[in-house]
């Protein structure tokens, strides 16, 4: 008599989180990006219906974990080089093209077939792969990275670089930036209002509301300070060595012009005011009249000349109190002591300073020479700013500041 409920034969006993992890982390090192949602769909999927077959577990993959046709080669190069020595065959109908186990590819170093000799130099299959340790473990106090929960129709574009979204993931990207920019710093301002909990008694309310008791004051009238919004100033590099991240540049200064009082300028060789035109209720009329007004764009980058003419002009007193941010790679061809002198002016006057820097995310990157070791001591944060989750991270700052 036959079992029919028996368990399947693939993945039994496999720690199902543990086999998502590390098969995604090998899709990442291939250079396909695969967001946190996308791993905890693959592992949802899994403990749902566990795969009985090599077709259906790869269609499992494939659905949960690759969101771009670009990536679908790379994919199925990553799969055959850890699943071609299995015993069950994979549809061959569902490859974008064939893949011969005993021939890679000379242009995809990692589709190595999982061999012994793999095993055991730490490649092996991928749910004996343990991933990465964040902090030491001998650190108590070291603080847990937590992953930026972001909605599902941006997950896929998360980990994304600038340089290679299309006009449609622009366009994703910029209702994303709209709507996230929602908390914004604040800061006392001179004016009160009633409050139950405020420190001042305002006398005339106090009075007023006695006549009803004879002049006896029962109920006395509270005030403290309202909160208003801070001010933003961004200045934004529109060098060559920018090209790639200035158009999600753009949209970030659009939003904070649009959401709050914020002023916006583009720097190359000269500094330009964009406020008044990138406000534009037009989205691609703003862009585009941005792009017509900046006429040094892609061109040289001096940024210690045009951060000392943004502070000498009428427009410098916008910085006073403000949450500035400098959108800059750093290559400059000014002195850097000129830089770190124009900076500690900046600093002086400014609420907080942000770098936003999209080579700093790259492996040992050290802002050590040149304009940034100049300008980092003058510098509340440095961050990468290359791809959204990255962005996440800079908006997540300006709401910090407050």
């Amino acid at each position: 008599m036959t079992n029919d409920s028996a368990p399947p034969a693939l993945l039994r006993g496999i720690d199902r989180a543990a086999f998502s992890t590390a098969f995604s982390l090998r899709l990442r090192a291939a250079g396909i990006a695969v967001g946190f949602s996308s791993i905890e769909a693959f592992a949802r999927a899994l403990s749902l219906r566990a795969p009985d077959s090599l077709s259906r577990l790869y269609w499992t993959a494939r659905i949960s974990l690759v969101h771009r046709m670009a990536d679908l080669e790379l994919f199925d190069a990553v799969f055959a080089a850890v699943f071609d020595d299995a015993v069950l065959s994979l549809d061959p109908n569902a490859r974008r093209r064939s893949l011969a186990s005993d021939t890679p590819d000379p242009d995809l170093p990692f589709a190595v077939p999982a061999t012994a000799d793999s095993q055991a130099g730490g490649g092996g299959l991928p749910w004996i792969t343990r991933p990465s340790v964040v902090g030491a473990e001998t650190d108590p106090e070291a603080p847990v990275g937590l992953p930026e929960l972001l909605p599902s129709d941006v997950e896929a574009l998360a980990d994304v670089p600038f340089e290679e979204l299309d006009p449609a993931d622009l366009a994703l990207l910029r209702r994303w930036i709209e709507s996230a920019l929602d908390e914004w710093p604040t800061r006392r301002s001179r004016r009160l209002a009633w409050h139950h909990s405020g420190r001042r008694i305002a006398m005339r309310a106090t009075l007023a509301q006695a006549r009803r008791t004879g002049w006896e004051s029962i109920e006395l009238v509270r005030v403290r300070p309202t909160r208003k919004r801070r001010r933003l100033v961004m200045v934004c590099d529109v060098s060559q060595s920018m090209q790639a991240q200035t158009t999600a540049y753009l949209h970030l200064m659009r939003a904070a012009v649009l959401s709050a009082d914020a002023e916006v300028f583009a720097f190359g060789t000269a500094l330009t005011r964009l406020t008044p035109v990138i406000a534009h209720r037009s989205p691609s009329v703003a862009i585009e009249l941005a792009t017509a007004k900046v006429n040094d764009r892609f061109g040289g980058t001096r940024i210690a000349s045009n951060l000392r003419a943004l502070l000498a002009s009428h427009h410098g007193g916008a910085t006073r109190g403000a949450v500035v941010i400098i959108a800059s790679d750093g290559w400059d061809s000014d002195d850097p002591a000129a830089l770190a002198a124009v900076m500690a002016r900046l600093r002086r006057r400014a609420h907080r300073v942000i770098w936003m820097n999209p080579r700093a995310a790259a492996p040992g990157f050290e802002p050590l020479v040149g304009a940034m070791a100049a300008a980092l001591p003058h510098c509340d944060e440095l961050l990468p700013a290359h791809n959204l989750r990255a962005l996440a991270g800079v908006i997540a700052a300006i709401g910090r500041a407050s």
